[in-house]
């Protein structure tokens, strides 16, 4: 957690200190039992409790205690929780952000001394453990092997294919990967294909594999795909041919994947997955075996949902560009609900934004997002979802700063293309949607019917 310069914290001591009493949430000094724990518990210590990803736990009245100028400073700056959309709040489920009257009890809390209060009024203390998020899977696949990662240099990356062992088709409602070595795991994208069977004609599975595709209700620009001269793997190295749908990602920032309640993924029988694994070393030989954990639906689901991206691999960001701009776009042949959006950029990433355009020339934006950060990335899960009518297209536009002022940017004098490693770049967008025409139940009927 980085720390205010002592001039910049000084004045954001006095602005705080001449906010108007207004904005103040209680009229009597808030008490970490009674008023501040809960806002912790709810908005902050899914990362900041023992063994988290945070630096500090915010469990514990102690260690909450010990922090307060790192508190106040993320607090007061709108750093923490981490959220990186702008926006109204009844928008995506799993919005971070505190509310004015949250962040105002907290700041209050800290200029009152911190007040423990009555122990006995705390909430129900979160539980949480060093395995699984979602609790035990009901199934769990792992990398075949352990791969060692270097102690030093650069590592391509690398690919396993391990088989799912399903004898049936289920229906996922949570995926979620669990590195073996979270400290040299960048990233983690876990893809499914299921072979052809033996017993088919080749022919017949040919046509079978058109046919589906020309159901596809999404239409990627082509002129945004990859450039034929895409950097690959080396022979010894190289991803299968068909690697399949991607379904599950591990990042900065993200991880868990719950689906919309009436929605599911289809995992089916004989699937193979791939991890695909991205490694930083960190100065020591380490040992790591991913795996990724599934939690199954009981019933068959309402619908349907479906993992998709689209991407521009086409361009080619100057030298010392300051703010440059890459379009991309997908469009639909259908009518179809998108449910939830992931930007993915490389560290020269600075912001996005997100447009729907539909067929009758009206245009909204859908996701803003004005200060990117690789080290947070957010699948963005909307409370409803966005219906998409035929016709209509999603136009993202993700901007690049590859200049020297950039603190992040490894190399200011080089111009940037699309790569896999991080001093390359990316403008890749993930989504899940579902398909309203191929309900699996039917829909309930309006109340008034």
């Amino acid at each position: 957690m980085q720390l205010l310069g002592v001039a910049t914290l000084a004045l954001t001591l006095v602005a705080l200190a001449r906010q108007p009493r207004a904005l103040e949430a209680y009229t009597a000094d808030p008490t970490f039992a009674e008023h501040v724990a809960p806002i912790l518990y709810r908005n902050c210590t899914s990362c900041h409790h023992t063994g988290g990803l945070g630096p500090f736990s915010l469990v514990e009245y102690d260690s909450a205690k010990a922090n307060l100028k790192d508190i106040r400073e993320m607090v007061s700056t709108n750093q923490m929780p981490p959220w990186h959309a702008e926006g109204a709040h009844d928008v995506f489920r799993n919005d971070r952000r505190l509310s004015d009257k949250d962040k105002a009890t907290i700041l209050q809390w800290i200029d009152a001394g911190a007040p423990q209060g009555d122990l006995k009024k705390l909430p129900a203390r979160p539980e949480y453990t060093t395995g699984w998020e979602i609790g035990t899977p009901d199934a769990i696949v792992s990398m075949p092997q352990d791969f060692v990662v270097p102690a030093t240099g650069t590592i391509e990356y690398q690919y396993f294919s391990v088989p799912s062992g399903l004898s049936e088709d289920k229906w996922v409602t949570s995926i979620e990967i669990l590195p073996g070595a979270r400290e040299v795991v960048h990233h983690v994208l876990v893809y499914a294909n299921v072979p052809p069977d033996p017993a088919i004609d080749p022919a017949v599975a040919t046509a079978a594999r058109r046919a589906a595709a020309a159901r596809q209700p999404l239409v990627p620009n082509r002129a945004n795909g990859l450039p034929d001269d895409t950097p690959r793997q080396d022979a010894r190295n190289r991803p299968p041919r068909n690697m399949g749908t991607l379904i599950g990602t591990t990042a900065p920032g993200t991880n868990v994947l719950v689906f919309p309640a009436g929605t599911a993924l289809r995992l089916r029988a004989g699937t193979i997955l791939t991890f695909q694994m991205h490694y930083t070393a960190h100065g020591h030989e380490t040992h790591d075996r991913t795996k990724v954990g599934f939690k199954f639906a009981t019933d068959m689901p309402d619908q349907e949902i479906f993992a998709a991206a689209f991407v521009n691999g086409m361009f080619k960001i100057p030298a010392g560009a300051k703010e440059y701009a890459v379009p991309s776009d997908v469009g639909v042949n259908q009518p179809v609900q998108v449910w939830a959006l992931f930007p993915h950029t490389h560290v020269r990433g600075v912001k996005w934004q997100y447009k729907l355009e539909k067929p009758d020339g009206s245009s909204q934006v859908i996701l803003d997002v004005p200060h990117y950060d690789f080290n947070w990335q957010t699948y963005y899960m909307y409370v409803k979802p966005l219906d998409l009518p035929a016709g209509s297209k999603i136009t993202a536009m993700a901007w690049y700063d590859n200049s020297a002022s950039n603190k992040s940017n490894p190399d200011a004098t080089k111009d940037v293309t699309w790569g896999d490693q991080t001093w390359e770049e990316m403008q890749y967008t993930g989504m899940l949607y579902t398909i309203p025409a191929r309900r699996l139940r039917p829909a309930p009927l309006e109340k008034n019917e």
